[in-house]
């Protein structure tokens, strides 16, 4: 019989398993490569789930899962990412990116990309972002301004 936490988390994975998929697939821009990754993080969600210390903090607790999957992801990667990536990269939902935006997206750190992806594209609030990086409100709206800023000037 599963425990309420192992039960609690994989709620928590059928019911956000879109928005899981889209933070993948922003890091990877790749349909098959976003899925491993969704795939990856659940199975390392559902392995840690008794050890989720508080409940009401697993939905942002998963989301960091993700996001550390997507990180590992690319790092193991890199190299097969960069041969496979195309030109032109669909959103799932948003329809055709610009490749001016996209480049400027791919000069980005992680961080950055990291802060854009949930803001913008994942459509999470500031003190949600704050919650999954495990900083400050006030670190991710600074981090979030300049990183919008750098992205203003490369477009420029």
């Amino acid at each position: 019989m599963r425990n309420r936490k192992e039960a609690l988390v994989r709620s928590i994975l059928l019911e956000n398993y879109e928005s899981y998929y889209r933070l993948a697939f922003s890091y990877v821009h790749q349909e098959a490569d976003a899925m491993d990754i969704v795939q990856e993080g659940a199975c390392k969600a559902m392995a840690k789930a008794r050890s989720l210390r508080e409940e009401r903090f697993a939905g942002t607790w998963i989301y960091r899962i993700m996001i550390n999957t997507a990180k590992d992801y690319l790092k193991r990667y890199e190299k097969e990412r960069e041969i496979l990536r195309e030109d032109m990269i669909a959103s799932p939902e948003q329809g055709e990116v610009d490749p001016e935006l996209q480049e400027a997206l791919d000069r980005l750190s992680v961080q950055e990309k990291t802060l854009i992806i949930l803001r913008f594209y994942e459509d999470k609030p500031l003190s949600e972002i704050a919650e999954i990086l495990q900083e400050n409100l006030s670190t991710v709206k600074s981090r979030l301004y300049r990183t919008l800023d750098k992205l203003r000037r490369e477009l420029t």
